[in-house]
Formats: C-alpha cells, sequence, structure tokens
C-alpha cells in the first residue's frame, strides 16, 4: 500500500507539472514543432532507442560472463525489457526492476541471488558513473554558455546531482579499498543477520571492481557505448525537429536528460518537459521543441517499456505455473 502511494503520489507530480509545461509553452506551438517530425524519422528514432537497449543488455552478458555465467543474448534481453518495463513506469521502487531480473536469473537459469544481484549492481554502478559524468560536462558548458538556471530549477536539480554523486563516490571509495559495504550498512542500520547472501553478494562486487580487471574495462566501455548511442539519438532527433546544434549543446541537452530521470517520477512525466522547456529555451531553440523533444522521446521509450510489460507479464505466468506444478503436480496429471 506505502508503495502503491508513492507511486500515485510521484505521478500526481508528474501530472501536475506536465500540464503546467503545456499551458506555459503553449499546445499549439508544440503541435507545429511536431508536425516537423515524420513517419520515418520517427522509426529512426525508435530503431535507436531498441539499438540503445541492445548495448545495454550486451554490457550486462559481459558481466555475467566475466562471472562464469553464460546466458543467451536473447532471452538476456527478455529479462533485461522486463526488469526496464518495472523501472520505466515505477521508479519510486528503489532497484525494482533490478531485482526482478536478478529473480528471474535465479528461477529461469538457477543462478544464485547473490550472483544476480552482483550483476545488475554492477549494471547500474556503470549507468550512473557515465551518466553522472555526461551530466558533468554537459552542465558545465550550459552554466558558461547560459549562466545559472531559476533557483527553484538549480536546487532541486543541483540537489538531485549531489546526492548522485556522493552516493556513487562513496561506492567507489568502499570497493577499491575493499572496504566492507555490507557489514557497514548492517551496522548503520542496527541489523543482525546470520545470512552469508550479503557478504557473498559484496564478494562478487570486489572481485569484478578492479582497475586491473579486463572485464571491469569491458563494462566500462560498453556503458560508454551506450551515452554514445543516447548522444546520437539526441542529435538526430534536435536536426529532425528543423534546429542545427553543435556538439556542445547537445551534451547538454543528454545531461539534462539523464539529471530528470534521476528524480523517481513515472516516465520522468512533468520533469524532463520542464527541464528541457527551459534548456531549449535557453540554448535558443524554444520550449516548444524542447516539449516535443521529449514528448518523442518518451514516445519511443514507451512503447519498448510496453513490450517489456507484454514480457513481464508472460514470465511473471510462467514462473506462477511452474510453482503451482512444483508445489501441486496431481494437478496437473492426465
Amino acid at each position: 500500500m506505502r508503495k502503491f502511494l508513492l507511486f500515485l503520489v510521484s505521478l500526481l507530480i508528474g501530472i501536475g507539472l506536465f500540464i503546467w509545461v503545456i499551458k506555459f509553452v503553449g499546445w499549439q506551438e508544440i503541435k507545429n514543432a511536431f508536425l516537423v517530425f515524420t513517419g520515418w524519422r520517427g522509426l529512426i528514432i525508435f530503431f535507436l532507442t531498441f539499438f540503445l537497449a541492445l548495448v545495454i543488455n550486451w554490457k550486462w552478458k559481459v558481466i555475467l560472463k566475466s562471472r562464469g555465467n553464460e546466458v543467451s543474448f536473447f532471452e538476456l534481453f527478455r529479462f533485461y525489457l522486463a526488469g526496464f518495463s518495472l523501472t520505466y513506469f515505477f521508479p519510486m521502487i528503489f532497484f525494482g526492476g533490478e531485482t526482478f531480473r536478478a529473480y528471474l536469473l535465479k528461477e529461469k537459469k538457477s543462478l544464485p541471488w547473490s550472483k544476480g544481484m552482483a550483476s545488475v549492481v554492477i549494471d547500474r554502478i556503470f549507468d550512473w558513473t557515465t551518466n553522472l559524468i555526461m551530466v558533468f560536462f554537459g552542465t558545465i558548458f550550459f552554466l558558461f554558455k547560459i549562466g545559472l538556471p531559476p533557483k527553484k530549477l538549480a536546487i532541486i536539480f543541483g540537489g538531485t546531482f549531489l546526492f548522485w554523486l556522493l552516493g556513487i563516490s562513496f561506492f567507489y571509495f568502499k570497493v577499491f579499498k575493499r572496504e566492507s559495504l555490507a557489514r557497514f550498512f548492517l551496522k548503520l542500520f542496527g541489523y543482525q543477520s546470520q545470512n552469508s547472501e550479503p557478504l557473498e553478494f559484496e564478494k562478487e562486487l570486489f572481485n569484478f571492481f578492479q582497475l586491473k580487471s579486463l572485464s571491469f574495462w569491458k563494462g566500462l566501455s560498453l556503458a560508454f557505448l551506450e551515452e554514445v548511442v543516447n548522444f546520437l539519438r539526441t542529435w538526430i532527433l534536435i536536426s529532425f525537429l528543423g534546429k542545427n546544434i553543435a556538439l556542445l549543446p547537445a551534451l547538454s541537452i543528454v545531461s539534462f536528460s539523464y539529471l530528470a530521470t534521476m528524480i523517481p517520477i513515472p516516465t520522468s512525466l512533468g520533469t524532463h518537459d520542464l527541464i528541457q522547456a527551459f534548456a531549449f529555451s535557453a540554448l535558443g531553440f524554444g520550449a516548444n521543441f524542447g516539449t516535443a523533444f521529449v514528448l518523442i522521446i518518451r514516445g519511443a521509450e514507451v512503447i519498448l517499456a510496453l513490450i517489456g510489460i507484454g514480457i513481464l507479464f508472460r514470465l511473471g505466468v510462467k514462473l506462477f505455473e511452474d510453482s503451482l506444478f512444483k508445489n501441486n503436480p496431481s494437478k496437473y496429471e492426465i
């Protein structure tokens, strides 16, 4: 019930922000920008979105393989899309999509929970690392060119950036010094556990995050490849909308997209629209084009997330049937 209320509150906040942006920019202005975007261009943006998902899945496969766990690319991609749909529509459930991916590895591939969970955490750590790097450089350029944003936006997005930066910095500080994260958090919350899984999970992280490890650099390289694909998608879409944009302003647009997704609101509704309307306007492209940009990106991602929901439903039903069969085999006898 608590998680549902969090979902409802965050969704209502997002809807409120979205309506405010639409009223501020003007629906007709957004529609005019959207008309520039024809069918074949939409297919290209969706293809790039789909390709981005393939690269992310490739990274996850490399992480698993480095730990001696071989899973077919196609099957792993189904698991990824199912987890992506949860993360996209229910971001307030912390690590909800990642936990489900680890659960699928455990139930479908008999992979120990500690190994499966470690693989998705490593995957997300790489994403957060490269995202924060993009946000840092994109924001630095924007501040030098445009100046400070409105005070409220600066507080919201500056605070969000610092929160994630401190979190990821703390992780790397601990893991490279090989200081126990599990014991730190167990002690912090006053929790005593005889369960060895947290320590097994931590061991997987320590074994992977080593600067001399080839797997570490492969994973990091694929995370940066994600950034290249996302940057390319952003630059192409802005060009499709009829605007000529240099590399550094495009980097700012990408960085603002990441800042918006760091706030746990379903599909980044409202937050992404607001910040891109501001960014596009500040860069001289027009707030209506910023809102159209977000709607097009969101449309491509929602299609991918809906495919994931379908896979999630099928996998969920299959897991339920398997569990039922194990517990009540007589019901399936003819």
